[in-house]
């Protein structure tokens, strides 16, 4: 068998197992609540397919609520569900 180890860039943290800071009770919770890859916004297609593809079709619009991705609306198109996705949203700890 070929070596095991984890996909990603070298520099990237694992979330295996999380690291708990001992000061705060709550760490480990808060780590298991954040959305995977960190990603708090993202689009998908309305009707499947790649996400790169037929760019004029309409998005629908996550945002991850602590346990799921949560539909909060739609875009007309990728261009616009990019901007809607990369604007900053506060994050509560």
């Amino acid at each position: 068998m070929g070596k095991h180890r984890r996909p990603g860039p070298p520099d990237q943290p694992s979330r295996a197992v999380p690291q708990v800071d001992p000061s705060n009770p709550l760490a480990a919770y808060h780590k298991r609540r954040r959305p995977p890859l960190d990603i708090y916004r993202r689009h998908r297609p309305a009707h499947g397919g790649g996400g790169h593809l037929r760019p004029g079709e309409p998005r629908v619009l996550e945002e991850w609520d602590g346990f799921t991705y949560q539909i909060v609306g739609t875009a007309p198109t990728l261009a616009a569900a990019r901007q809607w996705a990369d604007t900053q949203t506060s994050h509560s700890e």
